[in-house]
């Protein structure tokens, strides 16, 4: 794993999401509140879904399909329980965010 430079600080504003790809791979970015930025893989592990298409409240992550969240701290399934997104690290240096990818 390595971090790689994703995007900057400016490319993602607070309360928003977008899919940006490095190196072949998409990831989802999220800015939510307080300006806690995450990344994750843009896939719903349930059916499938572009995760984009999804809403962010706060951090709560919400899939378009049927509506499973996802708590964006931790990734973790709040409805239902039992299931995660996959994360990655993310660093942020100056205003470059950094995410540490498979390579």
């Amino acid at each position: 794993m390595s971090f790689r430079p994703i995007c900057t600080l400016d490319d993602l504003w607070e309360g928003e999401m977008q899919v940006f790809e490095v190196g072949g791979r998409e990831v989802l970015m999220v800015n939510a509140e307080g300006g806690i930025v995450r990344a994750f893989d843009p896939i719903c592990p349930h059916q499938e879904r572009e995760l984009i298409d999804g809403t962010l409240d706060g951090r709560i992550l919400t899939c378009p399909a049927h509506l499973w969240q996802f708590d964006i701290d931790s990734g973790e399934g709040v409805n239902p329980t039992g299931c995660r997104l996959t994360a990655y690290q993310v660093r942020i240096e100056a205003d470059q965010v950094l995410v540490d990818l498979p390579d």
